[in-house]
């Protein structure tokens, strides 16, 4: 069963009930209301008639009374004796049950009620009135109820013809609007479905107004676009890494097949040979760890944690001059904490330091600052040109001028991927005096 019929069928339910509810609800007034008005109007005439009401005690005794047109097919009157007899007009062939309480209306010991009573088979309204003191009678006035139940039997067919076409009306109108109100959703349907099969990320659905089923189209394409976004730069980075890798693959398999090859070399080519095919394998060994290191980020992020930033940076510093000896590096650590996964921000900050270190000329001066949350790292080394800096965050972007330089062009995307997964920011711009100056901004908050 579709969830549209469900919802039609809940819908229909929920009317049906409502209207099973107003019917009894209206049949128990329009009953209350007949039996009412029937009930005063009997009250009347029995008092009425009581007034006029002359008993004959003697045998075969009759109740001389002319009570017009009410006796007959709709209207009845008795009197109850003390001792339980009963005294008809001449007219009356028939009579209604002596009860106790009638009994006691005649003795006088009861006041005068309402009661129902029976008449070969047919229902009546019994008033009785305790006759005067000492008559020993009591005076009972019945009519017919078959008009009064005729009319709520009319009523109660009415109310379950209507309850019927309320209710199958409910179920059609049910079908139409959750058909209307689900429309959003099968659209939804249709486009993921078409997205499975083809799996194309572009796709989209067209949203309605701020409802429930409005937010959740728009949700469901901003998921399309990310995922859009996500795949291009999965096959971006496929692309790139494949070009970057052909290079150097290229170069190792040519410098292999000469060093393989039986002619002898001239003096000392074997040996530059060799020595390009440890640089080559070296570059190759750290693009791919660059790639893995992309990947593991992404797909796998650290928990994240308190970090003091200056003492990161501090021991980042120590290990880069260790590699870097003959490049100078100052710094002004001041202490700052912030909220981030502490392998992946280790390595954005060392990449920031290899880097200014690798532009930086022999004797040059690398300075290195953190304070409320930011790292500021500045060489003085050539910097960067001004049509390169909005691209020197790209994935294997390099400049030109940094054609001949060793490097995957990986690192600055690492430190970007970093920033961005920690709520953060990091920009390149050019220093004072020259050289480029870095800024990494992370988020110091928790949430």
């Amino acid at each position: 069963m579709s969830f549209r019929t469900r919802l039609a069928l809940v819908a229909a339910a929920a009317v049906a009930l409502a209207v099973v509810l107003a019917s009894v609800v209206v049949y128990v007034v329009v009953r209350n209301q007949l039996r009412s008005q029937f009930d005063n109007n009997l009250r009347d005439v029995a008092v009425e008639i009581s007034h006029g009401a002359h008993p004959d005690h003697g045998p075969g005794g009759q109740l001389f009374i002319d009570p017009g047109p009410f006796v007959g097919t709709a209207g009845y009157i008795q009197a109850v004796t003390a001792t339980g007899g009963v005294l008809k007009t001449f007219r009356e062939k028939g009579s209604l049950p002596v009860t106790r309480r009638a009994v006691s209306a005649a003795r006088g010991e009861s006041d005068a009620y309402l009661s129902d009573g029976e008449i070969a088979g047919h229902s009546y309204r019994v008033f009785t009135i305790p006759g005067e003191q000492g008559t020993g009678l009591a005076l009972q006035v019945a009519r017919d109820l078959g008009d009064v139940n005729h009319t709520l039997h009319r009523v109660g067919i009415l109310l379950i013809l209507i309850a019927l076409g309320g209710i199958g009306f409910a179920a059609g109108l049910g079908l139409l609007v959750s058909r209307a109100a689900l429309t959003p959703v099968r659209r939804l349907t249709e486009t993921a479905e078409h997205v499975t099969e083809t799996g194309d990320l572009s796709e989209r659905i067209e949203t309605g107004g701020p409802d429930e089923l409005g937010r959740l189209a728009t949700s469901f394409n901003t998921m399309l676009a990310a995922l859009e976004e996500s795949s291009r730069a999965q096959r971006q980075l496929v692309a790139d890494a494949s070009h970057e890798l052909r290079t150097p693959l290229t170069s190792l398999r040519t410098n292999i097949e000469v060093l393989a090859d039986e002619r002898s070399l001239p003096p000392g080519e074997r040996e530059r040979l060799l020595s390009d095919v440890v640089e080559q394998l070296g570059e190759m060994t750290t693009l791919i760890a660059e790639l893995i290191e992309l990947a593991r980020a992404e797909q796998h992020p650290e928990e994240a944690e308190d970090i003091r930033l200056d003492l990161l940076a501090e021991s980042a510093v120590e290990r880069v001059r260790r590699n870097r000896p003959e490049v100078a590096f100052t710094t002004d650590l001041r202490e700052s904490v912030v909220h981030g996964a502490p392998t992946t921000l280790e390595r954005a900050v060392a990449n920031l330091l290899d880097n200014a270190a690798k532009w930086s000329p022999p004797g040059g001066e690398v300075e290195v600052a953190v304070r409320d949350g930011e790292l500021i790292v500045r060489d003085h080394g050539p910097g960067i040109a001004d049509e390169d800096l909005p691209y020197v965050f790209d994935r294997f972007y390099r400049a030109s001028s940094a054609r001949g330089m060793p490097g995957s062009g990986l690192g600055l995307a690492i430190v970007k991927q970093v920033a961005d997964a920690h709520g953060g920011t990091v920009v390149a711009e050019p220093a004072v005096g020259g050289g480029t100056l870095m800024r990494l901004r992370l988020n110091s908050d928790r949430s």
